[in-house]
């Protein structure tokens, strides 16, 4: 049997906006949401019930990498997880067009850098980012490759530079919209439908090691 990499009881924290949020309920400390998140802890209780592992979610929607770094001793240091699951910076990108309210990259680097750097120090929890993603629907959303694809690299080298687990989803979903129209994956480019959570479920528990690739 493969060996994975979590141990018994361990925690593992998902932190992010909208995506990954997903109607959690606020009043429930452990409340996963509908989306991605309850799908892999869902996975994970079914295939590993012997962990005992426990799943947080932190996502609020509308966060930017800014609201991250201010809520992160709370919302990350304080709970002490094993694991950190990150998926942030599309907000970064969609404020410049809805709001005139851009993110420059320099300013994106350095929010994500602080609280990366604060979760090696202070914690010591292994890290999981997942890249900001947009599909071509509407066809608006194909301008905002400009703003996002910097944001993406920066993602990258941090990802490189910390050594974390890396879910590469933008490129994941460009590959899922060659079998079906970008919109079944997410209606609006951004909020991923049930099958684009799943496929953002299964990516994550393939690229942790816990699962085959579905294409394998």
């Amino acid at each position: 049997m493969k060996e994975i990499p979590f141990k018994e009881k361990q925690t593992i924290l998902f932190i992010g906006d909208s995506i990954t949020d997903c109607g959690r309920d606020r009043d429930n400390y452990e409340s996963l949401g509908g989306g991605y998140v309850n799908l892999v802890a869902a996975f994970m209780g079914a295939l590993h019930p012997e962990l005992r592992l426990r799943f947080l979610n932190r996502g609020i929607s509308g966060n930017r990498a800014q609201d991250l770094a201010g809520r992160w001793h709370d919302d990350c240091i304080a709970l002490r997880p094993s694991w950190v699951s990150i998926l942030i910076g599309i907000n970064d990108v969609w404020r410049r067009y809805d709001k005139n309210d851009p993110t420059t990259v320099e300013s994106f680097e350095a929010d994500y850098r602080k609280i990366l750097s604060a979760t090696q120090q202070q914690i010591g929890a292994q890290i999981i980012l997942c890249e900001p993603f947009v599909l071509p629907y509407p066809l608006d959303r194909e301008g905002w490759r400009e703003d996002l694809d910097p944001k993406i690299q920066v993602v990258r080298k941090l990802a490189r530079e910390y050594k974390a687990l890396y879910v590469p989803l933008d490129g994941l979903f460009a590959a899922s919209s060659m079998l079906r129209e970008p919109e079944f994956w997410a209606p609006d480019g951004v909020h991923p439908s049930q099958p684009g959570h799943a496929l953002i479920a299964h990516h994550w528990l393939s690229h942790v090691g816990v699962v085959r690739n579905v294409h394998q």
